[in-house]
């Protein structure tokens, strides 16, 4: 069945009353908002430092170090802050899973190509 036409504009969002406005709801949605993009920052941090490892270990420019880690990644099917974890690790330990350590070797010598 039609509805009458209105003459205001109906949002695609269904607003439930006194939900969205609800001063404990919106204090909540702006705490995991912020919660989020923490770790957005710090997940960001650990990729710049596995990218000054990759661009030390491999003599190569800022481009060729992000390359290099997203080749990792694509090729052991690891996530890419998760290949930055162990490339930042292994800076300090000099231990490095075996997958990882070999993407990282033939990742090296595609980049100096």
């Amino acid at each position: 069945m039609d509805r009458p036409h209105s003459s205001h504009t109906e949002t695609a969002e269904v607003r439930r009353p006194g939900k969205a406005d609800d001063p404990a709801t919106k204090i909540e949605i702006l705490e995991r908002d912020n919660d989020h993009l923490q770790a957005a920052i710090t997940s960001h941090a650990v990729i710049d430092q596995a990218i000054g490892v990759i661009i030390a270990v491999g003599g190569l420019r800022p481009q060729q170090g992000f390359d290099v880690l997203k080749d990792i990644s694509q090729h052991t099917n690891i996530k890419l802050r998760t290949i930055a974890d162990h490339i930042v690790d292994w800076a300090s330990s000099e231990r490095m899973p075996d997958d990882v350590q070999q993407a990282l070797n033939t990742a090296l010598r595609r980049a100096r190509c």
